[in-house]
């Protein structure tokens, strides 16, 4: 005991020094996103967080000041809505009840609040938003090199093959040179000759663009807009331009188009070839002056096009640039476009635009040369250290019309050159030199998964063959989403370390415009990661404006007969259970609720309530009496077997289980946005299911399901299917399969979350412990020692494709939610209240989390030192949490310093546990 008096004396002193802090506002956000440029929402919901030093800090009240200039703000002046004082702890999703909020105009806004003790805290710093136009305000036009009507594209969305339009004497357009599919540079001349107040650009490019002004980029995305099903919806951007981005005078906007998904060529690799028509351009520039006119720049017949140096551009099959030509200056005053050619209006496509809400792909990390080896003469093989979805940039040197080739894959044939067998080959970035000095480049609309960089036929650093080009310099860029990380997490275990690493790796590689399951072979997003992995992916990262993004591209993919297939956007369809498996489909109905759940918001629930109901009554129709006996089932289940279609459980009861969960959680959407027309039909349609599935599934003699293989029994036990006087036999069976296994897994992409969390939420952690804690297959620590820096397809790598895959990483979910005890509590939803419950299992001596919660950061660092247990905590201000703690009723718990008086004994969970408001905690119990 005197150890942990003295432990606490040091660490506590400080705490005193900083309690008499005030209260301020920070981090304000509307409709979850920080200054958004296109509110879509007619009442925005506001937000904000309070920061403090102080103890147990609550609101008790808060008022909004919302302002048509940020001067007017300024002075208090708000002559768009003053809530007034108003009585409430509410610091997010409070609905704008203002003035009607007009199109295209921006707003300001800030907040105080009112503390426990009714101190009023100072007016947070400015924040604002600006509200999209209607479509009608767009009046889009789109214009480009050629229409779809003369490009002759491929028509349909089949697998691999494409209906062709066929051209007059029945030959098909040349693919390399033509139109359809060529990239383009288009440029629009303007005049300014007054001081410019604001200025705003938008803009969707498809199917990629990169926009310029004067000569300059716009903005820092690649690969926009975000991709979605082009004939449901058209995602675009918007840019807010500063006065000294002009020029008096003359001023040019410049736009590169590429591909993208929207026009997928079959040259080289591609995964299908599915086109919604050639590159296209739709761009509205609002242009307001000091004096309070206006000037508007349309995409419209008086632009030009040319053709740019980017002659071929695929996202699955590479890009070439040939720089010898370039036209410098093209998007800048004072170029002669008198070669240039007029655009033609092209038909919109299908779908309507739409703001994007999603945040934009960019370079996050760019990583240099670790290695380099040289296999054969003039062939150099570039090892970057790290697997990840990207580009390379170069820097070269040499003689016009010299080219430098560039092949990528994330491993290497035996001979130590470059392997895409995996990955989907062909592919390669290719640049022409124009002979000028030092030349640099980078690709701008194709990206691939690699690790290792091959260049043939070339001098490295130095000059040595001067009929070939010297390459001086190469690197390369990992893009991923920027909606920013969420959590951090840290033990003492080494497999648990580098497999959180590992996973996080291939998930930001995924991360793109949708999630992806792998960043080279299909790009495509299969559904079933996003339910799978998504309490790990939410702790991790960012997700309010992207998940959002997620359900409307399931939106957009739903049959008309109510079918969710497995991919959204669905731009091939793969047919049989490819395109139809309730695994994927479900993900429709449980993300809403985990967004619920995560951050407080029922907003997906309330707006694709429809898109649920339309799917569970699909999956009932495709149900004989309740039991549902197709689709993919736990894909990719480890054993003996090639990796595929389930193989160690019943498809149907795997089918079945998905079904009733999905049921199960309408229901619960019914009752809860009080839908009386359906809450008794549903709730009695998931007590059907449950019914007909214990009766098919269940053998009451052995106490197991399907074929007593261990997802069987996890599911059942995970989504409360077992009847609750078998559940402990269940339980048992499920816990001898694992043992007589030596604690290895027989689950895939399905099970493994059931399995994981069956254990976890049933005081099985140490079980979940030694599972994971080994270097064999299946398990993490195989990959970690065969060297790999993503997760990778299947357990084995040599056994499978993909060596960057995040699906088997459900993982994730325990180290935040057990070892760490970061627990949402479902009746307060968003972190309003949550539990800090750590759990110590095996040999483990600390642990280290943290989660950037709506209301602000929760931090979890426990720390086992001879028999004390030294848990430090943070719990955002106008939060509470129950803190369980892994000790007995007879464990001394000293809080900052102090004997805790209100501790509960639950003495079935043997744990301790104290409720505390916010704050910064260091509790010290001895074990």
């Amino acid at each position: 005991m005197k150890l942990l008096r003295s432990i606490l004396f040091f660490v506590f002193i400080p705490l005193g020094c900083i309690s008499n802090g005030q209260t301020s506002v920070a981090h304000l956000t509307c409709d979850m996103a920080v200054n958004p440029l296109a509110v879509i929402n007619k009442q925005p919901r506001l937000g904000w967080q309070l920061l403090s030093e102080k103890l147990h800090v609550s609101q008790k009240a808060y008022q909004i000041l919302v302002a048509s200039s940020k001067e007017k703000l300024q002075n208090n002046e708000a002559d768009v809505w003053d809530s007034g004082k108003v009585l409430s702890n509410q610091s997010q999703l409070i609905n704008y009840i203002g003035r009607s909020l007009k199109n295209e105009t921006k707003y300001f806004w800030k907040v105080k609040i009112w503390d426990e003790a009714n101190q009023e805290s100072s007016f947070s710093e400015p924040a604002f938003f600006r509200m999209a136009p209607s479509t009608s305000e767009l009046n889009p036009t789109w214009i480009g090199a050629i229409t779809k009507a003369d490009s002759y594209l491929p028509e349909g969305r089949h697998y691999h093959t494409a209906t062709f339009k066929r051209a007059k004497k029945d030959s098909i357009i040349n693919a390399s040179d033509a139109l359809s599919r060529r990239s383009i540079m288009l440029r629009k001349p303007f005049s300014i000759s007054k001081k410019i107040k604001e200025a705003v650009v938008y803009v969707s490019g498809l199917g990629h663009y990169e926009l310029s002004l004067n000569g300059t980029k716009i903005g820092n995305s690649e690969f926009a807009p975000l991709w979605t099903d082009y004939d449901k919806s058209v995602n675009y951007n918007v840019y807010e331009l500063s006065e000294n981005q002009f020029q008096q005078g003359e001023n040019v906007l410049g736009v590169l188009l590429g591909n993208g998904m929207y026009n997928m060529l079959a040259e080289r690799y591609s995964k299908f070839f599915v086109s919604f028509g050639p590159p296209t351009l739709f761009l509205k520039m609002k242009v307001s002056y000091d004096d309070g006119s206006e000037a508007v720049i349309n995409s419209d017949e008086s632009w030009k096009y040319s053709k740019s140096p980017i002659t071929f551009n695929s996202l699955f099959g590479g890009e070439d640039y040939d720089a010898t030509l370039e036209q410098k200056g093209w998007d800048t005053s004072n170029f002669n476009d008198g070669q240039w050619k007029k655009i033609v209006l092209q038909e919109a496509p299908k779908g309507p635009l739409k703001a994007q809400q999603a945040p934009p792909i960019t370079i996050q990390k760019t990583y240099s040369v670790k290695e380099v080896k040289e296999p054969m003469d003039g062939t150099y093989v570039f090892n970057m250290a790290q697997n990840l979805s990207g580009f390379p940039t170069i820097k070269v040197k040499g003689a016009k019309g010299q080219k430098v080739r560039l092949w990528v894959g994330e491993g290497l044939k035996e001979d130590g050159t470059i392997s895409q067998g995996r990955s989907g080959k062909p592919y390669y970035f290719q640049y022409t030199l124009k002979g000028e000095g030092v030349e640099e480049w980078q690709p701008k609309f194709s990206y691939y998964g690699y690790q290792y960089i091959q260049v043939d036929s070339i001098n490295y650093k130095e000059t040595k063959d001067s009929k070939l080009p010297t390459l001086l310099e190469i690197s390369s860029n990992f893009i991923y989403n920027d909606a920013g990380e969420a959590g951090t997490f840290e033990c003492s275990n080494d497999i648990f370390n580098k497999a959180h690493e590992l996973i996080n790796n291939a998930i930001k590689s995924n991360f793109q415009a949708v999630l992806t399951d792998c960043p080279h072979r299909e790009k495509l997003g299969w559904l079933e990661e996003a339910h799978l992995n998504g309490p790990g992916l939410i702790y991790n990262y960012n997700l309010q404006t992207y998940i959002p993004s997620i359900m409307e591209n399931i939106k957009d993919a739903q049959r008309e007969n109510g079918m969710i297939p497995t991919i959204a956007p669905e731009y091939v369809v793969f047919g049989g259970d490819f395109t139809d498996s309730p695994e994927w489909g479900v993900t429709g109905i449980i993300l809403p609720w985990m967004y619920y759940e995560y951050y407080g918001d029922d907003a997906l629930i309330r707006n694709y309530y429809q898109v649920m109901k339309r799917y569970i009554d699909y999956l009932t129709s495709k149900s004989e009496n309740y039991i549902l006996s197709y689709g993919l089932g736990d894909w990719y289940d480890y054993g003996e077997h090639a990796a595929g279609y389930s193989k160690n459980s019943p498809i149907a009861l795997s089918a079945t289980s998905h079904y009733y969960y999905a049921a199960h959680l309408f229901a619960k959407a019914a009752r809860y946005l009080n839908k009386t027309e359906d809450i008794a039909k549903y709730e009695t349609l998931a007590s059907n299911i449950k019914t007909a599935y214990n009766k098919e599934f269940f053998n009451k003699e052995t106490k197991q399901y399907g074929t007593a293989s261990q997802f069987s029994n996890a599911v059942s036990v995970f989504m409360d299917i077992v009847e609750p006087q078998y559940k402990e036999d269940v339980m048992a069976n499920l816990l001898a399969d694992i043992k007589n296994r030596g604690y290895r897994l027989t689950t895939g992409d399905v099970g493994n979350r059931y399995l994981f969390q069956a254990l976890a939420r049933n005081n099985e952690n140490e079980v979940m412990y030694k599972m994971n804690n080994h270097y064999d297959t299946p398990g993490y620590g195989f990959q970690i020692q065969f060297g790999l820096t993503t997760l990778t397809e299947q357990w084995d790598p040599r056994k499978g494709n993909s060596w960057n895959h995040f699906m088997m990483g459900q993982i994730e979910e325990w180290f935040y939610r057990s070892l760490a005890g970061i627990v949402p509590d479902e009746t307060n939803p968003g972190f309003k209240h949550f539990f800090i419950q750590p759990e110590l299992v095996g040999d483990m001596t600390f642990v280290k989390a943290s989660y950037q919660s709506v209301y602000g950061k929760i931090v979890s660092v426990w720390e086992k030192k001879n028999d004390t247990l030294i848990l430090n905590i943070e719990i955002p201000a106008n939060t509470t949490a129950t803190v369980k703690l892994p000790v007995s009723k007879k464990s001394n718990i000293l809080v900052n310093g102090k004997n805790f008086k209100k501790v509960k004994v639950n003495e079935a969970e043997g744990k301790s546990s104290l409720k505390l408001g916010s704050g910064v905690y260091k509790i010290a119990c001895s074990l």
